[in-house]
This record gives structure tokens, sequence and C-alpha cells, in this order.
């Protein structure tokens, strides 16, 4: 039996009379007899342990309610003594400390949609122990006393940063890129640890807002952390600091609107990140906001239908905003070092989201050599089963500008580059700034090409002709890597461009909109390279005339990988996808991790025999 003493008892009859009192504004009440299903099915996977544990401490959360109920909810929460952190009107959410014990009562209550945990992200520029598989987080220690949350150290393995730098002139002749664009014109709103006021982005950081205390604070720029700053410098860093301006950013005429999320540990919470997103929406006409970079992220722990973070980036797409997301670097298992499956963490799993995953690329030029690292998160996506990453693109000791009173600088010496002004970094967050990077030529290209008047590239357009475009990857082996790794392929700068400029918007529906049509290859340090023509939609591929013809779903108004968007005739099954050659992954496992959704132990998943019921783990990841 277990004992309930008498002030936990007067608290919970307080919230249950709060909560009916809540649940009756709009008509509806909760029956009292709901069996423990029915009571935890609003709670995301963290929170149902949380409260199964019998844990009664005090837990952070994102509380989502009907419409109409944010009133009564926010009421019902003063009226017991929680304290009410944020409030996100744009998904009738509010963030507020509760005690996990009443957690169930609040996923009783009729009028609430969902309850998340409002999850620590961290910056995803970071290898080797940072990411750990017991509690989500090694070397985050969360204690919530009221209204604080203390995050400890940060652990970062020189293992993981062996290998030749490379540089910005290097990584932009790996692209394929040349001098012709520069991102004039272009936006972008990078929310992370904030960037260091150095003569790299002088007057190009339009607005600098601290979203770290709880609020939006207006303030002089600063990045206590530095990643922020790296991330800011590998897509538009002016190169100033370095020789002949060598270490420029791949669109260093860029501007910049750096909203701060993450702390001086490279931490922040959930919420601050969607406020800071929601915050861009709301302005993206008055700042002329076109990109969102997201080098961040937290374990999945509920489908992308209820995330708040998911559904942050989802909002931002529909309002016009290309959003790129990391992947995530639990691709390998930092216990076993074992590679694995289902490691995209959120908001990587948003379905519109261009979700990148990293590419080691040396210093070399030419692509043949490329492999991805073990780190890279691989798809599917835990509870949906999307087929992520979109595609992966350079992300492994990339060079770029440093923040020099940011404690990656003056703790961790290994990572400045030759150049003292400048520092490496590997992770999906470094490949996800490469990509935004390339988006900001390609709408610089599209603009200059089809004229100023013309109607700008859509999220979705921006998507598929990435994908498009891309440039098959293979292993040691020489074999191609599968979907679940690469996604579409591997980033191709110019073909994207090129690609990209030809586009006009203003073609019929249905027709024909390339003027003029390029022809699907690039030449890349003297070799000839094939782009992939495909597209993934959801979980399948899509193939053939795609992107050359003007298809609804390259509107703002279609979700990224919806069954509406294709005729049911030119896609392939995720089976054919996944199992084109099993034997290239076929003894890989999805490693057993809260961190990927797992509660203990590691699981086999995939065999080497062939695409089965049995074997097929993405058509149900919360099942198996």
């Amino acid at each position: 039996m277990i004992h309930i003493s008498p002030r936990h008892a007067f608290v919970r009859l307080t919230l249950v009379i709060a909560l009916a009192a809540f649940a009756g504004a709009d008509g509806r009440l909760v029956a009292g007899g709901a069996d423990k299903n029915d009571r935890h099915r609003r709670l995301d996977a963290r929170l149902r342990v949380l409260v199964d544990s019998g844990d009664d401490s005090a837990q952070r959360v994102i509380i989502r309610v009907r419409k109409g109920s944010l009133p009564a909810l926010k009421t019902a929460l003063k009226d017991h003594g929680d304290q009410l952190v944020a409030e996100h009107e744009e998904i009738d959410a509010v963030t507020a400390v509760v005690h996990a014990e009443d957690l169930p009562s609040l996923a009783a209550t009729s009028a609430v949609v969902s309850v998340s945990t409002d999850a620590v992200v961290r910056a995803h520029g970071l290898l080797g122990g940072l990411l750990g598989v017991v509690g989500g987080l090694v070397g985050t220690v969360t204690e919530v006393v009221t209204d604080v949350l203390a995050i400890g150290g940060v652990h970062i393995d020189p293992d993981e940063t062996t290998g030749p730098a490379v540089p910005p002139r290097v990584l932009r002749d790996t692209l394929g890129l040349n001098s012709t664009w520069a991102g004039r014109g272009v936006v972008v709103a990078v929310i992370d640890s904030g960037i260091e006021s150095t003569p790299e982005f002088d007057g190009r950081v339009l607005k600098f807002y601290d979203f770290t205390g709880g609020g939006a604070v207006q303030t002089a720029a600063f990045d206590d952390y530095g990643h922020g700053t790296h991330v800011a410098g590998t897509i538009g860093g002016s190169g100033v600091q370095s020789n002949n301006r060598d270490y420029r950013g791949l669109a260093p005429s860029v501007k910049f609107v750096v909203l701060k999320a993450l702390d001086k540990t490279g931490a922040g919470y959930t919420s601050d990140v969607i406020r800071a997103v929601d915050f861009a929406v709301a302005n993206r006409a008055a700042l002329g906001i076109d990109i969102i970079n997201l080098s961040l992220g937290h374990p999945i722990y509920e489908p992308a239908a209820t995330d708040p973070l998911v559904q942050a980036v989802e909002r931002a797409v529909r309002a016009g905003l290309i959003v790129v997301a990391a992947a995530g670097n639990l691709g390998r298992n930092p216990e076993t070092g074992l590679t694995g499956y289902a490691g995209i963490t959120s908001p990587g799993n948003a379905p519109s989201a261009i979700t990148t995953g990293a590419l080691q690329t040396g210093t070399t030029v030419t692509r043949g050599d490329d492999r991805i690292p073990d780190y890279s998160s691989a798809g599917p996506t835990w509870y949906d089963g999307i087929v992520k990453p979109d595609l992966v693109a350079p992300g492994h000791n990339i060079v770029a500008a440093a923040a020099k009173r940011g404690a990656l600088y003056r703790n961790y010496p290994y990572l400045k580059a030759e150049d003292g002004d400048y520092m490496k970094l590997s992770g999906t967050s470094m490949a996800t700034a490469v990509t935004s990077g390339v988006i900001a030529l390609m709408l610089e290209a599209h603009a200059s090409t089809q004229g100023a008047d013309a109607p700008p590239l859509t999220p979705n357009a921006v998507k598929g002709v990435l994908q498009y475009s891309t440039i098959e990857v293979r292993n040691d082996l020489g074999i191609e890597y599968d979907p679940l790794r690469q996604g579409a392929g591997g980033l191709n700068g110019r073909g994207a461009i090129e690609l990209g400029r030809a586009i006009d918007r203003s073609s019929a529906p249905g027709a024909s909109w390339l003027d003029p049509s390029p022809s699907p290859w690039t030449v890349i340090g003297g070799e000839t390279l094939a782009w992939k023509q495909a597209i993934i939609w959801g979980s399948a591929i899509v193939w053939g005339s795609t992107v050359p013809v003007n298809h609804p779903a390259w509107g703002s108004a279609i979700i990224w990988g919806s069954h509406e968007a294709w005729d049911e005739a030119i896609i392939w099954g995720s089976n054919d996808i996944v199992w084109t050659d099993p034997h290239a992954w076929g003894s890989a496992i999805i490693w057993g991790s809260d961190s990927v959704g797992r509660d203990n132990g590691s699981a086999i998943i995939w065999g080497s025999t062939g695409g089965t019921a049995e074997t097929t783990a993405w058509k149900n990841l919360q099942e198996n």
C-alpha cells in the first residue's frame, strides 16, 4: 500500500477541484473511473515513467489545452499555487512547474490536449560523452526548486575532433561553390547560444534577443558558450579576420537575427526555443527573416503531432519560413560503440523541417571519400517512423569564427584553428549551418535570376530542390548508405543553386517550371557526379518527374509527407526504400537507451534476410 501524507492528499484534492472547474469551463468533465492508460495517454513518455515510478518532484512541463481553455487553465494552476513560467498563445499552452503527483490529474482533464516535458535542449555541435543514455543527458544535473534549473558541466572528447580541419575554402570547393553568390538580401534567424560581436559580423546582426531568462530581452550581442558564433560563422562569416578572407563563410553577405535560447553551457529549455521560433514567425515580415537555423535538440518523448517544439517548427514552415534542423549526434551508443538507428532528435522529427545529418569530408575536394561519421543520427523517427534525415552535409571539423569569450574557446584549446580567430567543431550542428548557408545562396540566386518581383521559393520547394540534386554517399566497402543514414544523399551546393535559380513559380500547376532545365549532374573536383533525382516524402521515395514540375506538393499549404499530395502510383513504399540493399545495414541495431525511446537493453531490429512484417521496425516504433 502507498502511503500518502496529509499534505499531499490536500494538494491533490485542491488540484482535482480546480481542474474540475477548469474542465467544466468548456462543458467537458472527466469521468471519475478513468483507467491508467486513459489517465496517462496525454503525458509524454518521460512523464509516464516519472508517474509510474512514484516520483513526486517538481516538473517543468508544457501544457496544451483545447481552444478557449487557456484562461481557465492559468487560473486553476495559479489557484493551486503552481508557478506559471511562460505562455504560448499560438498553441494554447503554458509552461509551468507542477508536482509529478499532480500529472495524472492534469492528464485526466478533457480540456488538456497534451502534457510535455519542458526538456533540456542541447547544442548538437559536440561529440563523445555529451549525450548519454541515463536520464537522457550525461553531465546535466536537473534540479527544480520552484523555478530553478541548474545545468552542470560539459565534457568534450578530444578523440572526436581528430582528423584534418576543413577550412571554409575547402568546404566551398567540396560543395562546388564559387563567389558568384553571397547570400545578399537573405536573413537567417540563428536560434542558439548567441553571437559574439566580432568584425566577422559587423553591420549584419539586425537584432539580438536573449530568451534564456524567461523573457525576450533585446540586448547587445554576446555568446558566453561559443556554439552560436561558430554556427553563424559557418553560414556567413565575412572572413575579414583571416588572410585574404580565406575563412569567409558560405554566404558572407547574409544578415542575421540572433535569438539566444542556450546558456553558457550550451543548454536551454524547449519552451525558450519555442518562444524564439514564434518570435521569428511574428517578426518575419518586419525583419525580413527567410531561414531559421536550429542546431540543437532533445530526445524524442512523444509523436510529432503532440511535440510542442515540432509543432512550433511546422507553424514556422506554414508561415513561409525555411527551417533547417540538426538530426542529432545519437548515431552511436556511447557505452558499446555500436552504431544504430532511430536516434533522430526533436525538432529534427518535424516533417517539414530540413533535417540534416553530418558528412566527414576531410581536406579533399572530391566527394568519393566522403563518409557519414558514426555519431550522426540515423532514422527513422521515434513513434512516427518517418525517414530522416532529409540529407547529409559536411559537418566534421568545420572551421568558422570563434567566440573568444565563450566557454568552448576558453576551455578546449584543441578546438582552435591555425588562425586563432577561428575554431573547429564537429556534429550535425555544423552540417545544419552548412545547409542553411547553401539555402541562402540558392534564395539569392533565385531572386536575382527570376526578378525581385517573382514569388520566393517555398520551404517545400527548397527542400525538394536540395534532395533532388543530392549526390550518393558510399561507405568504405563501396556500398551506398541507406536512406535512414544519408536521407536523399549528400548536399550538392552548386546543383541546388542551379536548380533553384531556374524555378519559375509563376508557371501553371502541373507544367514544367524550370527555365532553363539544368543538366542533372555537377562537376566537382574534376569529377562528374550524377544527381539522385529523388525526394523522400514521409516514409516513401518519390521518383521521376517531380521537382521539375510545378506540383501542389511544393505549395505552402501542404505538410511535407502528407498522403494527399501525390498520386500513389508514383510512390514507392517504405519497404522498397529501406530494403534496397539489406546487406548494407542488416546487422545494425537500435541501441537501447532513454535517449532514443528505449527503457533498457538493446534490441536487434533489422536482420539481413530481407524485409518482413517482423523486421520492419519503422511501421510503428512505439509498439516495437
